[in-house]
């Protein structure tokens, strides 16, 4: 005969199950890539962000994809309509024509009201003429973007610089492996990591200007002249605020041998578990690159 006590351990027994397996599964982030335009190749960037997303043992990945560039097919347009509320966080991957009014105005009220959001390499090329997106990223290239934009910053004489001078935003020099120095060792994205480390071969941008407003620069890069730079050490890992929302920026990332980096793969996944619950619980793995070693999977 099964008692009343029995029955009651078996409950709790069940419950406490029940309770624990969905746990695991909730300790997962939800992370949104947006791409479908890009003047690099996103159809071979995406998959090696979301596999360090997904390797990184904290997300769940989906993707969306927007019409191609140029498409005029309203009906296309109108079909597109990312969930943005969704997610924990949004991965920015796209570079392209403006989104339907419609998703500008979701996207706004998602970052303004705390969803996490990532803006990768060419991400901070878009939406030049657009105020909001512009406030986001706190730096951008091209897309039209001058002494109108805001001031440039750089790291120099120990300290940052927001420069006023006239002139564009945004330039490159030749691709190449570069060192990385962290500033902010403090910070749950950059903490534990080497104080310095060398990337794989990339664009390193560079004169990238913005309203550069709540932002901090958590890492730079020196632009050297002998690779078409100019001179100045650039920010390659920036955080930012955009009401409640948090937002992690990396000019890092170019093609497919670019983010195959360790170090762009970890601060990547670091940074967008950041932008999600504003702590890092990602660890540092052995294989990231050091200060004069690439080290790419």
């Amino acid at each position: 005969m099964i008692t009343r006590r029995q029955t009651l351990l078996a409950v709790t027994a069940f419950t406490a199950f029940a309770f624990a397996v969905p746990a695991h599964a909730a300790d997962k982030l939800k992370a949104l890539i947006i791409d479908g335009q890009n003047n690099h190749k996103w159809q071979s960037t995406t998959p090696i962000i979301k596999q360090a997303l997904e390797d990184s043992g904290r997300f769940t990945v989906d993707i969306s994809t927007s019409p191609p560039k140029g498409n005029k097919d309203k009906a296309a347009w109108d079909a597109w309509r990312p969930d943005f509320k969704a997610y924990d966080v949004l991965v920015s991957n796209y570079n392209g024509d403006m989104w339907p009014e419609e998703v500008q105005t979701a996207f706004i009220d998602y970052v303004k009201n705390g969803g996490g959001l990532v803006i990768l390499h060419a991400a901070n090329n878009s939406f030049g003429g657009w105020d909001e997106y512009n406030k986001m990223i706190g730096l951008g290239g091209w897309g039209g973007r001058n002494e109108k934009s805001g001031p440039y910053v750089y790291f120099e004489d120990g300290k940052f610089v927001r420069d006023e001078s006239k002139g564009g935003g945004g330039h490159h020099g030749k691709q190449h492996p570069f060192k990385v120095t962290i500033h902010d060792a403090d910070h749950p994205i950059t903490k534990g990591l080497p104080a310095e480390w060398m990337h794989a071969q990339d664009e390193l941008y560079d004169s990238l200007r913005g309203p550069a407003e709540n932002m901090t620069v958590l890492a730079t890069a020196y632009s050297d002249p002998a690779m078409g730079g100019r001179g100045k050490n650039e920010p390659m890992m920036m955080v930012l605020s955009y009401g409640k929302g948090r937002i992690y920026h990396t000019p890092m990332g170019h093609a497919d041998y670019s983010m195959k980096c360790r170090g762009f793969q970890v601060t990547t996944a670091r940074g967008a578990e950041w932008a999600a619950t504003g702590k890092v619980t990602i660890p540092v793995p052995d294989d990231f690159p050091k200060d004069e070693v690439v080290s790419v999977k």
